[in-house]
């Protein structure tokens, strides 16, 4: 509760009062940290009317922490509030998301990537190198995430539409593009998923380079098996 302290401070040392951005911060801090009803509560106890982002970040904790009541209800807000904004969206609403797209720089040319993409033309030696790179992650520990897999198929489809995520595809393009020990750096338009994200830990430690990642919320430096976000994004 440290961030409790510091948040109550500003009005209680500093006579600070508190703007809808520190509210929000807190409910992302409790939320983060596993104590949902805690962050329901700090939103309970705005002066204001809470903000989409306020929402937004109990909503981003809820699947975290994968609590699905808090979450639909929160999602229902969301909704009522900014009927546009797809985050929100159940299945069965049947929304469209923007399609996830990422793009490195290599020998100053821009290779872009979609998941499962069948276009590049170096396709065949990237998913070789992708081949290789998860046999020496599963021997290094890596389990895959299969939980943000949507598609109703069998498991070990899923671990396999995983290793064709368009961040994994950018990256083992770029190692078998550039010279060993140099940055990766990529940009994506929407959020790293967890799978990726957890990849990039594991293939940041065993190649022995830097990834720099640019998504949809912030940057990620992945250095030796550590990201600059602490897993929190």
């Amino acid at each position: 509760y440290e961030g409790l302290c510091y948040f109550d401070s500003m009005n209680l040392v500093y006579r600070i009062c508190p703007t809808v951005e520190h509210y929000t911060c807190m409910v992302d801090i409790l939320g983060r940290a596993g104590y949902l009803h805690e962050a329901e509560d700090m939103i309970k106890t705005m002066t204001g009317e809470p903000s989409i982002a306020v929402w937004m970040a109990l909503l981003g904790a809820c699947r975290i922490h994968g609590d699905a009541e808090v979450g639909e209800c929160i999602a229902k807000r969301v909704l009522e509030i900014d009927p546009g904004n797809f985050a929100g969206y159940r299945k069965e609403r049947d929304a469209k998301k923007q399609p996830g797209r990422t793009w490195i720089e290599v020998n100053d040319a821009v290779h872009t990537f979609v998941v499962d993409d069948q276009i590049h033309p170096e396709m065949i030696k990237i998913r070789a190198e992708l081949k290789r790179l998860s046999v020496l992650m599963h021997d290094a520990g890596y389990v895959p995430n299969t939980k943000s897999v949507l598609h109703d198929v069998e498991e070990e489809e899923k671990v396999i539409h995983l290793c064709h995520h368009s961040e994994k595809l950018a990256i083992a393009f770029g190692l078998m593009s550039t010279d060993p020990g140099t940055p990766l750096r990529i940009v994506k338009n929407l959020r790293v998923c967890e799978d990726c994200h957890t990849s990039m830990k594991f293939i940041s430690k065993i190649v022995r380079r830097k990834i720099i990642v640019r998504d949809a919320n912030r940057f990620h430096h992945f250095e030796n098996g550590v990201c600059s976000c602490r897993d929190y994004w």
